[in-house]
């Protein structure tokens, strides 16, 4: 009997654990919100890691394959990631389960502001046509924390039906990512009171859900919502804002050239800062989202601040 009872022992050592699922998410923001949701149970993998551009960059054969093997693939949606979209039902990537975030239940969105100083932004029906795409809406829906604890949600529900038996450990780790998301937001708030009307201007217009969370005083983008390169037009009309709003700073993003900025703020007083959307220089994780909230405000009150 205690031989029995060895060798069974023995196949069930040998035995690997069944494997959950293979999840893929898009941008790093995304990443870090299904990294924490997961927990314990696996880790996702990183589809644009680093400064790779979530509105325009191209993917490569082992991305393609890596895509076509994954059981659930979790992206912005509408436009975001316009080139993973042109892909996401074709025979590349094999009709896998595509899951945009933008339209789990909870999430608000709102219109794309037109023009580089927003003062027709009444337009609720708005969209922006670029090289990459047409965007129906802001699709930068990650940077309302209350959109991130929805997508938190809908995560958890995602992987529980992929994987049910680990649904309460996801359940359990939303939560707990939605009580971490509050403190840090109520932090934040206190944190960003004191600056919250002093008016800038950002490199390209990605951060209206920040804005809008925490009553901030953003006064024009330099790019559109999709980081088209600037027409000769909208720099002057940014010129333009700026002198007439008297901006203390202005926001250039690591992923782009630093050119137009320089062109906006030639001559003035103002400032510059780094804004960082994406989280392009964070280390991926669990932690990654909070980490991207905290640097936002911090950049954002060190050049406000003076």
């Amino acid at each position: 009997m205690r031989l029995i009872v060895s060798l069974l022992a023995t196949l069930l050592a040998a035995t690997p654990a069944m494997a959950g699922p293979r999840v893929i998410a898009s941008i790093m923001p995304i990443h870090s919100i299904v990294a924490a949701v997961m927990g314990e149970t696996g880790t996702p993998e990183l589809l644009l890691p680093g400064r790779l551009s979530e509105h325009t960059s191209s993917f490569s054969a082992a991305q393609l394959s890596a895509l076509g093997q994954a059981d659930l693939v979790f992206i912005i949606g509408h436009g975001l990631e316009f080139k993973l979209a042109q892909i996401s039902g074709s025979e590349a990537v094999g009709g896998k389960n595509f899951i945009a975030l933008s339209e789990a239940p909870g999430v608000k969105t709102h219109a794309i502001r037109e023009g580089g100083s927003w003062e027709t932004d009444a337009h609720e029906d708005a969209e922006v046509a670029s090289a990459e795409g047409v965007l129906a809406f802001d699709p930068h829906v990650w940077l309302d924390p209350e959109n991130a604890k929805a997508m938190a949600t809908a995560v958890a529900g995602e992987l529980a039906k992929a994987d049910p038996a680990n649904a309460a450990a996801y359940e359990t780790n939303a939560r707990n990512f939605a009580t971490t998301i509050d403190a840090t937001a109520a932090s934040i708030a206190s944190s960003l009171a004191p600056i919250k009307d002093k008016p800038f201007i950002v490199f390209h217009d990605a951060y209206q859900y920040f804005e809008k969370y925490f009553n901030l005083n953003a006064v024009g983008s330099i790019s559109d919502v999709s980081a088209a390169s600037p027409s000769a037009q909208r720099l002057m009309e940014i010129r333009d804002r700026l002198a007439q709003t008297k901006a203390v700073c202005v926001f250039r993003e690591p992923q782009f050239d630093t050119k137009f900025v320089d062109t906006v703020i030639e001559g003035s007083a103002a400032r510059t800062g780094i804004l960082d959307p994406v989280g392009a220089e964070l280390e991926p994780g669990p932690a990654a989202y909070v980490e991207l909230l905290r640097n936002l405000a911090t950049n954002l009150k060190s050049c406000l601040n003076g």
